[in-house]
């Protein structure tokens, strides 16, 4: 078991492991599975039905580096031994029952475009930048977005059913509709709606449209019906944020697959599953990981 990433977050804080200065943020986290890391000790058989299983709800611990707002800022996630993991591969995905895990990047009402960086040791989250130059959007994203951890869309897989784009080589996008801000690091239980099929210059972005179980309304959606039903016009300024986005840089906007339309919570479950699959393959090395930190 040394090989594999095998780890419990404690239910304190690391304080005394961190160096002197360090900043802490503690908040309640989701489960932690004892399925990842090293994918050699699964079997194909296995890999098949690849999924991680919660064993106990923890906490979760970030550290911030360096300065918000600067080249050299970054959030870490620790477990409790004060070691760094990665959001992306040590945050299980499923916690049973339709919920899943969401690993926030971006606060809802702010335009600093974080993002894990995936090229980078533990994978902590960063701002984006752009010849040197800290990227922002152009205004502010009106929903907490980020990503679902333990997916991968894979740039080597043609997508039939959408015009066979390609994947774009990042983890699962999370577009969560709830009426709280979240921040930077927070890892929130979801439960997906529906999905985006978005294709960014040729590239397949999927964007599953979820919602924090501990919004007021939460109990009441369930399916893309619902969203119109309680969040009305929310699907279409979803699609329309992004479809737009990059016009002001210049660029043309961006474009959906599907009829131009959201699937469905089934398909979005779909989505999920299918891109758990390749990130499974990905973290086992069945499929060459080029300059993405599997560490």
């Amino acid at each position: 078991m040394a090989a594999a990433r095998v780890f419990a977050l404690a239910n304190s804080a690391v304080a005394g492991a961190l160096p002197a200065g360090a900043s802490l943020r503690v908040k309640p986290h989701s489960s932690i599975s004892l399925c990842y890391g090293s994918s050699r000790l699964l079997s194909q058989k296995r890999l098949k039905r690849f999924a991680c299983s919660a064993v106990y709800n923890p906490t979760s611990v970030t550290k911030e580096e360096g300065h918000p707002e600067t080249l050299d800022y970054r959030v870490f996630f620790l477990d409790n031994s004060g070691k760094k993991v990665s959001p992306w591969h040590d945050i299980p995905l499923r916690l049973g029952d339709g919920v899943f895990n969401f690993v926030v990047e971006i606060p809802k009402e702010s335009s600093a475009k974080m993002e894990v960086a995936t090229d980078e040791l533990y994978n902590p989250i960063k701002q984006d930048t752009k010849k040197g130059k800290l990227r922002y959007y152009p205004y502010n994203i009106n929903w907490n977005y980020g990503l679902l951890p333990q997916t991968w869309e894979d740039p080597s897989f043609a997508n039939v059913e959408v015009d066979g784009a390609l994947g774009d080589n990042d983890p699962v996008d999370v577009v969560e509709i709830g009426e709280s801000q979240a921040k930077i690091g927070q890892v929130l239980k979801v439960k997906p709606l529906a999905a985006l099929a978005m294709i960014d210059e040729g590239e397949l972005d999927w964007k599953i449209i979820a919602i924090s179980l501990d919004d007021p309304k939460a109990s009441l959606v369930n399916d893309v019906e619902d969203v119109e039903k309680h969040f009305p016009g929310t699907l279409t300024a979803i699609r329309d944020w992004f479809r737009d986005y990059k016009i002001p840089d210049g660029k043309p906007a961006n474009k959906f697959g599907l009829g131009n339309k959201p699937a469905n919570k089934e398909y979005a479950l779909k989505v999920i599953s299918e891109t758990n699959e390749s990130w499974a393959k990905l973290v086992k090395r069945s499929i060459p990981a080029g300059e993405l930190s599997l560490v």
